[in-house]
């Protein structure tokens, strides 16, 4: 691969690690910024930027985003093109007792990033949203082309506010944007706070697995290097700018993409749905061990299925996410293994 260099947010989070080091192994630089904070367990995060680290066209910048004039100073400085802002505050139901981390990772430090991008005049965000964008939405697959009005969750309201401002930005500033709404990303490298490593660490622990809506939950696994894929072939192809006569035509705005700025939304999914309850069996194969499991009612914030249509995606960069659910668990418990025989 050539190209500018690129940077990433959140570099020695699970996504950011994974497309930083596919992009390095190709030749491209990359400039890796991430706080390192303490929401899972910083020995993972420290471990990926180990391996990160071993490239030379590596540059790394340890700082809250949130933090303006550190930021800033990371924009002013830089030699990079392409941004690729995947740092956030993650997770549902992490939400429910720390609100005010989401105001400062995903708003404060999202805003310090879109006024980055538009002084340096970037030719092309890409940050990622959420498949927790499509909140009470109920019919499936969730399409970028339905409203996301009522979410249900904190996370999911910061998403949507996400994409909010990004267009706001590219409307003002001619900002190339795209938002890349993910659905339940998984493999090696993955987070613990993650049910595929939940269940793997409890099978191997013996200790019981709670499986929420009474193990009817369902959910769009999609494979990290799929995800990756689909980052590798957006990065170098920002949305058009419009016309005029795209505006005039448009009285119902599409909220997949604008009429009035350079701003496109895309759902980053496998375009499948497996009950949670059939990862539990795949993982009890992999490891030859037999789950404990405890069936308990539907969490605050949760939905029930989730589903990614990824029709746009596959029209535009002539990609759909497709790796196997059981190649996916495959691979990740292979990798849980290694690191954990490791450390």
């Amino acid at each position: 691969m050539t190209g500018a260099p690129v940077l990433v947010t959140g570099a020695a989070g699970f996504i950011g690690f994974c497309l930083a080091r596919r992009m390095l192994e190709s030749g491209r630089a990359v400039v890796g910024v991430d706080s390192v904070n303490s929401y899972y367990d910083p020995a993972l995060k420290e471990a990926r930027l180990a391996v990160l680290r071993q490239f030379r066209n590596f540059t790394f910048h340890r700082l809250d985003l949130a933090d303006r004039k550190l930021t800033e100073a990371v924009f002013n400085d830089g030699e990079f093109g392409p941004v690729v802002h995947l740092a956030a505050q993650a997770g549902v139901r992490y939400s429910l007792q720390h609100p005010h981390a989401y105001l400062d990772a995903n708003l404060a430090g999202f805003l310090n990033v879109l006024e980055g991008c538009r002084h340096r005049k970037t030719r092309h965000l890409v940050y990622a949203s959420s498949s927790s964008v499509y909140g009470a939405n109920t019919r499936l697959p969730f399409s970028v082309h339905d409203n996301v009005d009522h979410p249900i969750s904190l996370y999911g309201a910061t998403k949507k506010a996400n994409e909010l401002m990004a267009h706001a930005y590219s409307h003002l500033y001619a900002l190339p944007a795209t938002g890349l709404r993910f659905f339940t990303v998984y493999g090696p490298w993955g987070r613990p706070d993650m049910a595929m490593f939940i269940f793997a660490k409890a099978i191997c622990e013996g200790e019981p697995i709670r499986l929420f809506n009474y193990g009817r939950m369902r959910r769009d696994f999609t494979y990290v290097d799929d995800v990756v894929e689909a980052l590798e072939r957006l990065i170098d192809k920002p949305p058009p700018a419009p016309t005029p006569a795209d505006g005039a035509a448009v009285s119902l705005p599409d909220p997949a993409k604008s009429a009035v700025a350079p701003w496109r939304i895309y759902n980053i999914g496998n375009n499948r749905t497996v009950e949670v309850s059939r990862i539990v069996e795949l993982l009890e194969q992999e490891f030859g061990r037999k789950a404990k499991t405890e069936l308990v009612p539907m969490q605050p914030g949760d939905v029930p299925e989730t589903v990614a249509d990824v029709d746009d995606l596959m029209r535009d960069v002539g990609f759909r996410p497709a790796t196997p659910i059981e190649e996916g668990v495959r691979h990740f418990a292979a990798w849980y293994r290694e690191f954990h025989g490791q450390h």
